[in-house]
């Protein structure tokens, strides 16, 4: 959270866990509208944050429990797939790998175009990530 979104350390620190403790939508859009109340429109950096907790309950309603930015591939854990699960998974991201044993997928992280692309960062990476708990991991 800025400092000079949230003047004061107290208050900063009120923020975060109120982000931190939200743990349905209804949470996360209250706490949008509360700082939007006090301090005016979010920042990038505030928005980022709530996108990372609305992730974060994803992940946990897919049974995600870790996301890691690893290398040049993401990894979640533990990850139980389903036969269909794991054919809608290499066909979609043919380059995956399913460790079953250590109960992980790792998956390439993506880019910006296919030969020579940039690696996706930022709310595109937490949107990705997002589409791809969904589609893949979703029930």
């Amino acid at each position: 959270v800025p400092h000079d979104y949230a003047p004061g350390e107290r208050l900063r620190l009120q923020a975060y866990r109120a982000i931190a403790q939200a743990n349905s939508e209804d949470d996360i859009r209250a706490v949008r509208e509360e700082l939007t109340d006090r301090y005016g429109p979010l920042p990038e950096p505030v928005e980022n944050l709530l996108l990372v907790a609305g992730l974060r309950m994803l992940a946990r309603a897919c049974g995600v429990g870790e996301i890691v930015l690893q290398g040049s591939n993401i990894r979640f854990a533990p990850v139980e797939l389903r036969e269909s699960q794991e054919l809608r998974l290499k066909r979609l991201h043919p380059k995956t790998v399913i460790k079953p044993t250590a109960h992980q997928i790792l998956v390439p992280r993506p880019t910006t175009g296919r030969i020579g692309g940039k690696p996706v960062v930022g709310r595109e990476l937490l949107s990705w990530t997002g589409e791809f708990l969904t589609t893949i991991l979703g029930s």
